[in-house]
């Protein structure tokens, strides 16, 4: 199929804050929604100003709600930021920190890999890393696995660990990734995902695990809150 997505027409396939920003565009950031979000965000929400004061694109693709960083959501992303970079004259050298949620947190570290545009840096919260166990992890889950991958040409554990974090690691570019996880994660399990996926990564790429004690699936402390928005801007500098 052609590209439909233009400048005239984004609104209606993601969220943008270029509206709200004065002076030049100094980065990207995408963030990539977790598992079932279907929010169309009619009003800017209150994370759009802050990037606009400083002069920082925030983009959240409208994706499948059971995506799973797929073909079509990575293609679907990189024609967004494609607009986006032709509307404002962005050269291939712009910054992009690719972050998210749970499934977003999985999202923000597979675009990492299949990206048109490799970003800079990812900064994810609670993400899944082990998309082979975490088909089995809870119930709800594998009808939108199954959902995301039925046209992968494969098996379907093949469709998994070609979406996996962890069984990806020998293709994960060469950038920075710090990881958030809340130690009372009763959804995405720590250990399984998070602290298996940084052991297999801490070897070969610049990779930083912070712990959230107490709280639940990416339930940030105030303090984690601040920590990880310095992070994404940090790699903007």
């Amino acid at each position: 199929m052609e590209k439909i997505i233009n400048y005239e027409n984004l609104r209606s396939f993601t969220y943008s804050n270029d509206k709200l920003i004065k002076g030049e565009i100094r980065g990207i950031v995408i963030e990539f929604t977790g598992l079932n979000r279907l929010t169309i965000n009619n009003d800017d929400p209150n994370d759009a100003f802050e990037y606009a004061d400083k002069n920082v694109l925030y983009v959240i693709p409208y994706n499948n709600p059971w995506c799973w960083m797929n073909e079509q959501a990575v293609s679907y992303t990189d024609e967004i930021i494609d607009v986006l970079c032709e509307k404002y004259s962005l050269g291939d050298s712009v910054k992009i920190v690719s972050t998210g949620n749970s499934m977003g947190g999985l999202s923000s570290l597979v675009y990492c890999v299949y990206s048109k545009r490799t970003p800079a840096a990812c900064v994810a919260n609670c993400p899944v890393c082990d998309n082979v166990k975490h088909f089995h992890e809870r119930p709800d889950l594998p009808r939108t696995l199954y959902s995301a991958y039925a046209n992968f040409d494969g098996t379907m554990e093949e469709a998994l660990a070609a979406h996996s974090p962890l069984h990806l690691v020998d293709k994960m570019p060469d950038i920075p990734y710090t990881i958030f996880h809340c130690e009372g994660d009763k959804a995405v399990n720590i250990h399984m995902h998070s602290e298996a996926f940084v052991e297999a990564m801490k070897d070969s790429h610049d990779i930083k695990l912070i712990k959230v004690p107490f709280r639940s699936h990416c339930n940030l402390s105030a303090e984690a809150s601040v920590q990880f928005r310095r992070a994404i801007l940090d790699a903007l500098d």
